[in-house]
């Protein structure tokens, strides 16, 4: 059984977790096969966008933490390789869509963080327990959390590691939107088919320019989209657009 299913259709690319028995704990092959999904997609100009989310009515679990106690050297390496699939995900040009159901727990939501765009279940819930287990955070949490919520409150949700439901998540930004449980995939696509449907060099110019903003300062910023804006109103996208609207 795969332990990440892909299907794609008009553009999208739907990625669901597969392991629902451990509630899609992040182990060593579904890290591996998400940052290969990524980079994939990344090389693959017919993907337009990306809907990530997980199987049986969760998001995950977490990392799969191993029964036994490997050295310190060895969690380094392991730490590392896995955050090569956060960095996979937030170099991935295409934007990328979580459809968080149910549980999002530690590094589970540090990949709901590196997401464009969070649409939540009205059962979905989150929670950064690193500390509550004795650890630090992980898979880009630290670079992440503060970016999307702030660094008063990142600073409150990984220090306490408490739960926050779908509503409150809402309310300080860590999810964009809340849908009916039923409704989930749906909202999901439906974003998902709209950025499919407009122009791939704008969507991914500014999914680019988003990302880089917090560490470039305005008169950078500026300049950036001076050179985008530049390229993107001579491409044939803009042109078909431009004739479009002008019948």
């Amino acid at each position: 059984m795969a332990v990440l299913v892909v299907e794609r259709s008009g553009g999208v690319v739907t990625a669901t977790m597969n392991r629902p028995e451990v509630r899609n704990a992040l182990d060593a092959e579904l890290f591996e096969a998400l940052r290969v999904l990524f980079t994939d997609v990344a090389e693959r100009p017919d993907d337009r966008v990306v809907v990530l989310t997980g199987a049986g009515g969760a998001f995950s679990s977490g990392g799969d933490l191993a029964p036994s106690r490997p050295s310190s050297d060895d969690v380094a390496t392991v730490m590392r390789r896995f955050g090569r699939t956060a960095l996979a995900l937030h170099e991935c040009p295409r934007p990328v869509i979580a459809a968080v159901d149910g549980p999002a727990v530690g590094a589970g939501v540090s990949l709901a963080l590196g997401c464009d765009l969070v649409v939540a279940s009205e059962r979905a819930r989150f929670s950064l327990l690193f500390v509550r287990h004795g650890l630090g955070l992980d898979t880009g949490a630290s670079w992440l959390l503060p970016r999307r919520v702030g660094p008063g409150k990142a600073a409150e949700l990984a220090l306490l590691g408490e739960w926050v439901d779908a509503v409150e998540a809402a309310r300080i930004g860590l999810v964009n939107k809340v849908v009916p449980t039923d409704e989930l995939m749906g909202a999901a696509r439906a974003w998902a088919e709209q950025l499919a449907g407009q122009s791939a060099l704008a969507v991914t110019t500014v999914k680019a320019s988003l990302r880089q903003a917090p560490d470039i300062t305005l008169a950078e910023a500026i300049e950036r989209e001076a050179v985008d804006q530049a390229r993107c109103s001579a491409s044939d996208e803009f042109r078909q657009i431009l004739q479009a609207r002008q019948r």
